[in-house]
Order: structure tokens, then sequence, then C-alpha cells
């Protein structure tokens, strides 16, 4: 083993191979990458993306990016296109061919058929005087110096640069169509990313009956009872407006018995926590576990401009969501 490289130092050599890559390509932006976005911008249907090999799986990742990010996508194998998928391929539709060396024989065999229904042709290729890149309406430059693979045969570096360029023309369209945050959220509504974006405090906090609120008056039994029997941990304390003036906890609780407070004769108002932590029904419930997490609480109560209660929640409430 001796004299031969570690692990360690092939996988730097690769990365630095693939890094130099994207660096190379990213010289070759020009308008040509902007007419894309234009083109995709005017689309009234979808971009087709089609490529073969490991190229295919590289289309198929930058059709899933595009889709998600607000412009509709979807992947075709070129295999199966000639077999019948072609017809998934529309007239308002735009074809995105990816081929490094631009001569991919199953591509070349459906470009008649893509002309013939008036489909704009985007190719990305690593050969600007390849078959597909002079057939293309527009034809994205992705040539790398070398691969990473020490055959240099493997598709490594081409691919990775691919990808890249791929990332970029969805990040250029979603910023030049103004996709938000909230947009973003509806395409993922099934997962963490999703939730954290579409979850609101009002969507998930308790309310009516199930907020545990005592007067500022009560004593301290009574707030004990309330708590208990709402299940959050805490409960609010309202003045004699009906505004939320304090909270009292568990973790108040245990600091008023280390005190020798007299549980039976004290005033909810003599151990409360006054000024407390309070949120928006309108905010993001992520927020609120960042504010939670920050401050050390458990839960906090919902109110309105008025310091009224809206509602109430606790961690373990935004756990059930999966905002956590």
């Amino acid at each position: 083993m001796t004299g031969k490289p570690s692990y360690e130092q092939l996988a730097k050599t690769v990365l630095a191979i693939e890094a130099a890559a994207i660096t190379e390509v990213a010289a070759h932006i020009d308008r040509q990458f902007a007419r894309a976005c234009d083109l995709i911008l005017g689309c009234a249907g979808r971009v087709v993306v089609v490529g073969m090999g490991k190229s295919g799986h590289i289309g198929g990742k930058i059709a899933a990016t595009l889709a998600s990010t607000g412009t509709p996508a979807f992947f075709v194998h070129p295999g199966e296109a000639s077999h019948g998928d072609l017809g998934m391929i529309t007239a308002s539709d735009i074809v995105l061919a990816l081929s490094n060396s631009g001569e991919t024989e199953e591509i070349l065999k459906i470009l008649p058929i893509i002309k013939r229904i008036g489909v704009a042709l985007i190719t990305m290729t690593g050969n600007p005087e390849s078959t597909l890149a002079r057939q293309a309406e527009v034809h994205i430059h992705i040539h790398v110096p070398r691969e990473a693979c020490p055959l240099n045969l493997a598709p490594t570096a081409s691919t990775t640069a691919a990808l890249a360029v791929g990332d970029a023309l969805a990040v250029a369209l979603l910023q030049s169509r103004g996709f938000t945050q909230d947009d973003f959220a509806r395409s993922h509504p099934g997962g963490r990313l999703g939730r954290r974006l579409l979850v609101y405090v009002g969507d998930i906090m308790h309310t009516g009956e199930h907020v545990p609120l005592v007067p500022h008056d009560a004593r301290l039994t009574d707030a004990l009872v309330e708590m208990s029997g709402k299940g959050l941990g805490m409960t609010g304390v309202l003045d004699d407006d009906s505004r939320l003036c304090g909270i009292f906890t568990d973790g108040d609780l245990r600091r008023s018995l280390n005190r020798g407070v007299d549980v039976y004769r004290a005033r909810i108002s003599e151990v409360m926590t006054t000024q407390p932590k309070t949120a928006r029904a309108d905010k993001l419930a992520a927020e609120l576990v960042e504010l939670m997490r920050t401050k050390n609480i458990n839960g906090v109560f919902v109110v309105d401009n008025a310091n009224h209660v809206l509602g109430a929640l606790n961690m373990q409430d935004l756990l059930k969501a999966g905002v956590v």
C-alpha cells in the first residue's frame, strides 16, 4: 500500500476536479442561458427534460427541481419516447435535452418528431458543434476539461456541471417568477419543510374552553386545578379587563415550593410570572419554535393586539404538527 494515495487524498482530488469543472462551465454562461430562461418563461406548457444514462439521472433531478420551484416540468426517457412516450409532449411544451457528447442516438432519433410538432428545443451539451447543439433553438455550453474518473471515462465532473447548470436555471426562473416561500411550501405539503412553511400558530393552538385561564385574584390551588385539567403545563392569568397579565407554569410551581410558598393560602398573582412571552395567530409555527428554544420556555399564549387571549399551545403541540 506504500506510495498509494489515501482515500482522503483521492476524495479531495475528485472534489477539486469537479469544483474546477463548475468554474469552467460558469465561464461559458452567456446570452444563450438568458435566452433559455426567456423561452421557458414564455412557455405555455411544460419543460420536458430528456437524457440517456447518467445524463438521464441528472435530467430527472433537474425536472424535479424545476417542478418544485414554479416551472412545470417532467422527465421523459428518450428510449421510451420513440415507443409511445412522445405522446406526452405537446406543441406548447419545451424540450430540454442533456447530452455531454451532443450525439446521443436515442435523443437524435426523436428530434424529427419534436421539430415536426413545433416544440422549441434547448440543449445542454459539452460540444457546441454537435448535432444536438446545432439543431437547438438555444444551446447551453457545459464542456468540462476532464472527468474526475482517472480513466477520464465515467461521467463525473460533466454530470456535476450539468446538475449545477440545471440548478442555476431553476433558481433564475424562480426569481424571475417571483416564486415565494409560500409557493414553495404548497409544492411540498407532505414533508417537514412544507409543514414548517405552511403551518401557522392559529392552525394548531388550543382555543375556547381548552385554554387554561384564571383571574388574577384566584387562589394558587384553583390555578393548579385549571392547569391539571387543561393539560398544557401552564395557566394564563387575566386582569380585570380580561387581558393577559401573567402566566404560571410547572416551573413556577417548583420554584414556589422551593421558596416555601404555602400552596393553600397563596394567590396566583403572588407567584405568577408577569409580562410573559406571547405569540400571534398569524405567525409561522416554525418561528415560534425558535422563540421557545431561545427563551427556554415550553408554552405560550396567543393574544390579539389588545392582549386578549385567543389560544395557547406548548412544545408538544409543535411536535405533533411536525414543525419541530
